[in-house]
């Protein structure tokens, strides 16, 4: 048996962490919100290909990743702005996303990294106004995490806090999506 550097423990501990947050936030707001349900499960789902070799090929879980951010986080995004009765926005949010999964082939391979942290940042930004409005301290946190995470992902460095760039992203991910699971049930319990 190979014994694996610190450097790949720490991308499988970052995409099991990820994997683990997200099937929580999934479980725990099915009942709830269906639409956050289901875009934490994509996540999960798109945490755990990336895990398993020999499951499918690097671009498939590159494309499993793309479907989680074009799909999955206006989805989270599209419950917490429905909750609160911006529908209009939500709406927007959730069919950008849509269209974006579409017009994936057509975007080559620079393209959909710009558009997916585009709809990053802009799902961190609206959650962050809407969580701001309401005084939500749980989604102001989850939107700030979200935005830290797009904002990392574009940093032209390989390591950040002696970690692979990537790893912090999604550390910062997971860190969000718990925040965001918090703030929807926050959110839930005072409209109850």
């Amino acid at each position: 048996m190979v014994s694996k550097s610190r450097s790949e423990w720490s991308t499988v501990l970052s995409h099991l962490v990820l994997a683990a947050v997200s099937l929580h936030a999934a479980v725990s707001s099915v009942q709830s919100s269906r639409g956050a349900a289901a875009g934490f499960l994509l996540q999960t789902f798109a945490a755990i290909t990336m895990l398993a070799p020999g499951l499918s090929t690097h671009e498939d879980c590159l494309a499993g990743a793309w479907v989680a951010t074009v799909i999955g986080l206006p989805l989270l995004a599209f419950d917490f702005h429905w909750v609160n009765g911006d529908r209009s926005s939500a709406n927007l949010l959730l069919g950008g996303g849509m269209v974006l999964a579409v017009a994936g082939d057509h975007l080559g391979p620079e393209g959909c990294s710009v558009a997916g942290q585009a709809v990053l940042l802009v799902v961190a930004v609206t959650i962050l106004i809407v969580a701001v409005f309401t005084a939500n301290t749980y989604g102001m946190w989850g939107g700030a995490m979200l935005g830290v995470a797009g904002l990392l992902s574009r940093l032209e460095v390989d390591r950040l806090l002696l970690l692979p760039k990537e790893d912090v992203c999604r550390w910062a991910l997971a860190a969000g999506s718990w925040a965001y699971c918090r703030a929807l049930h926050t959110q839930r319990l005072q409209w109850e």
